[in-house]
């Protein structure tokens, strides 16, 4: 399938050069790596590091949560990870980031392409069910300004046949065939730049992020199934999120975990 590059150079303009982009630093696009996470951890040991996207055509080690892997062929999807330093937060929201991310990701697939992608407990974005998009974040340096690292992989041209897992899907199979990588890059780094800016103006109050984050999340509400570490299993409805993004099922809350939706979304 000929699928083709991203425009660097109009990426590089749309988010970094522009007059209204004052966010991101640094685009760099490369050919192939193992891991673009991986590969900002590492520069985070650089304490001048800050607020740099790294985006690869081919990912050959991606990884998710447990260490899942999140492979495609090359040019078929969005593979990029973004190197932020959080200044003065409170650590007890830091697990917000993540959460703050998905919100960017699906507000920006539904502006750029109408798919109505929405959000499912944590991170991982879905439409109609099937999981478009997954987020994995990483504490890349800790102190006074810790540095996250936050990486999405987002299906963009993947056919029914290259699908990972078959509860995946792609823009394409949900009717975006025309997705622009480049112009869905960029709106996905604006929508975060814009979020992210606002949260820090807040002083990293999560009422706005909270509420924007609950209006999109279809876990909350469905019946579930949470498989917890240690080999547990609690079912219940998802009644919301609390103060640090953990789901509450009942009485409980979970903060990590397998989440299964027991009865369709809508």
């Amino acid at each position: 399938m000929n699928r083709a590059p991203l425009d660097v150079a109009r990426l590089r303009h749309l988010v970094v050069e522009s007059p209204e982009s004052k966010f991101f630093t640094e685009v760099e696009v490369v050919t192939s790596t193992g891991s673009t996470n991986a590969d900002l951890v590492a520069r985070a040991a650089d304490s001048s590091a800050d607020r740099l996207v790294l985006i690869a055509e081919e990912q050959q080690r991606g990884r998710g949560r447990h260490e899942r892997q999140w492979v495609s062929p090359p040019r078929a999807q969005l593979a990029m990870s973004l190197l932020v330093r959080v200044r003065g937060i409170d650590p007890a929201v830091l697990g917000w980031l993540p959460l703050l991310t998905g919100v960017a990701v699906v507000d920006a697939v539904r502006a750029d392409t109408g798919v109505k992608a929405i959000l499912k407990w944590p991170n991982d974005v879905l439409v109609e069910g099937r999981k478009l998009a997954g987020i994995l974040a990483e504490i890349a340096a800790v102190g006074p300004d810790p540095a996250v690292v936050v990486g999405i992989g987002l299906n963009v041209s993947l056919t029914e046949a290259e699908l990972p897992v078959p509860h995946a899907t792609s823009l394409e199979l949900s009717g975006a065939a025309a997705a622009d990588r480049t112009e869905l890059a960029a709106a996905i780094l604006r929508e975060f730049a814009r979020r992210f800016a606002a949260w820090e103006a807040a002083r990293w109050s999560i009422t706005d992020l909270a509420a924007a984050y609950r209006e999109r999340c279809s876990t909350i509400g469905a019946h579930v199934r949470a498989e917890l570490p240690g080999g547990d299993v609690l079912t219940g409805v998802a009644t919301g999120v609390d103060e640090h993004g953990r789901l509450l099922i009942g009485e409980r809350s979970v903060s990590a975990g397998d989440v299964t939706h027991l009865r369709a979304e809508y």
